[in-house]
């Protein structure tokens, strides 16, 4: 009986393999709706801007309206850039590193940055959302959105879900660690049989 990990059959992946499969397809059906954003965000724009100059008609509602649609992309698309490779790298040395090593990098930089950053804002900003939440928070400005503790409350979601899309970053490099460490391992299976 062998101790060494194995790499589990196709047909039947691990549950973690299974787990990170599932946050990735969370995150691709997440990213299908944000691509939208950016359309609202350019029609509810031209609109604010024909109001107002074609009318003489100010739209605080409107012009909030494209703030909240700007900080729901980015806030809740972080884990579908991470998921398509898409985040900021310093890649100085990164581009030059073989799979090991950028398998390496990459799980570790996210156990021991991702993780941890995820988990200050999700704890930091608990009493600041719930605060909002309370007095349902809405905006200081007469006619502007009445819904301040939504936008608040997408920064606890954007640490779960930068911080799931971690989780599945580590099981994909692990996955990755594995299939590169297997032929190795037949190969002197091989040698000593």
């Amino acid at each position: 009986m062998s101790l060494r990990p194995t790499i589990p059959s196709d047909t039947e992946p691990h549950a973690g393999i299974r787990i990170g499969q599932a946050i990735d397809a969370g995150a691709q059906w997440l990213a299908s709706k944000l691509a939208w954003i950016p359309l609202m965000m350019a029609i509810l724009t031209a609109i604010v801007v024909a109001l107002r100059y074609l009318f003489g008609v100010g739209f605080i509602a409107g012009q909030e309206g494209v703030i909240y649609l700007h900080s729901t992309l980015f806030m809740l698309g972080a884990s579908c850039a991470m998921r398509f490779d898409e985040h900021v790298r310093v890649d100085i040395f990164y581009r030059h590193w073989g799979q090991k090593a950028r398998a390496w990098v990459n799980a570790l930089g996210q156990i021991v940055f991702t993780l941890p950053l995820c988990a200050l804002i999700g704890i930091s900003s608990l009493g600041y959302v719930t605060e909002a939440w309370s007095s349902l928070e809405g905006s200081p400005e007469p006619g502007g959105l009445p819904a301040v503790f939504l936008l608040k409350a997408l920064i606890p979601a954007m640490a779960v879900l930068l911080a799931l899309q971690a989780m599945a970053e580590i099981i994909r490099a692990a996955k990755q660690l594995l299939a590169l460490a297997q032929p190795r391992q037949h190969k002197t299976e091989a040698n000593h049989g």
